[in-house]
């Protein structure tokens, strides 16, 4: 996940309002009925649980998360927002152990890229679901395809030389090669999978003040101006602002991105 934490709550800027135009195509991709139980894989401060247990009334949604604060969070928010049958689990999807068969559905919204190891946890969602259970996740596609990685890259590049990714740590485009995450997801015991094009901007803040803020708060940048000297960083934190006053537009801060929808089921 970009941010440290992943526990930036929605607002002007954050990762909510980040994804805002990515949100209304993966729900038509899930197509959550009314009886579902819904396994949502990475799910932050729980937009997407929540939205899935509104439409599975009768069924319900449970969300997973590695971040503490941020299932906290989304506890706070379900509260708040009356929504009763939905849960939240501060838990590792890789390991967690899900009661076996409990879930006709298993979404997610850019939270399965960072396993230490993919087969296996898609080996244990695999088993979470009922027969015939369908996956439906969002990755990235490949970094050159992401204007906001390749731009963002770009600025930081001043003094340190360059940098492999804005995301920093786990590589969020681990399932962006459509052959490499077939045959992962096949060795976990899926079938039928498809890959649908997503090209959808991202959304980093009304303004560049917020827009900078957002990214500032992205892992690899963070640690990128640590490790320069303080004239190297300002000129970086300079560039990052001239590339984000670039991309403002009337109704704030937007980047080009592409991903894929992938979706399969259950052997």
């Amino acid at each position: 996940m970009r941010h440290a934490t992943g526990e930036h709550t929605p607002g002007p800027s954050g990762y909510d309002a980040e994804l805002r135009r990515h949100d209304r195509i993966l729900r038509r991709a899930c197509d959550v009925q009314l009886h579902d139980h819904v396994l949502d894989i990475g799910c932050g401060a729980g937009q997407t649980t929540r939205q899935a247990a509104r439409t599975a009334q009768a069924g319900g949604a449970l969300g997973v998360d590695v971040s503490a604060p941020a299932v906290e969070r989304a506890r706070e928010l379900a509260r708040a927002e009356g929504v009763r049958n939905v849960t939240f689990e501060h838990a590792d999807a890789q390991v967690h152990r899900f009661p076996e068969q409990r879930f006709d559905l298993a979404i997610s919204r850019f939270g399965t890229m960072f396993f230490d190891d993919s087969v296996a946890a898609f080996t244990n969602v695999r088993r979470a679901l009922r027969p015939t259970g369908r996956l439906v996740m969002m990755v990235w596609q490949p970094p050159e395809h992401n204007e906001w990685d390749v731009a963002i890259r770009q600025s930081l590049e001043v003094a340190d030389g360059p940098v492999a990714s804005v995301s920093g740590g786990p590589d969020p485009f681990s399932l962006a090669d459509p052959p490499t995450a077939t045959e992962i997801l096949q060795a976990a015991g899926f079938t039928d999978v498809v890959f649908a094009d997503v090209h959808e901007p991202v959304y980093y803040g009304p303004d560049v003040a917020a827009a900078l803020d957002w990214v500032r708060g992205f892992t690899c940048t963070s640690e990128v101006l640590k490790r320069l000297g303080p004239a190297a960083a300002a000129r970086a934190v300079g560039r990052l602002r001239e590339t984000l006053s670039a991309h403002l537009s009337d109704d704030g801060v937007w980047f080009d991105s592409r991903a894929w929808i992938i979706t399969a089921r259950r052997h």
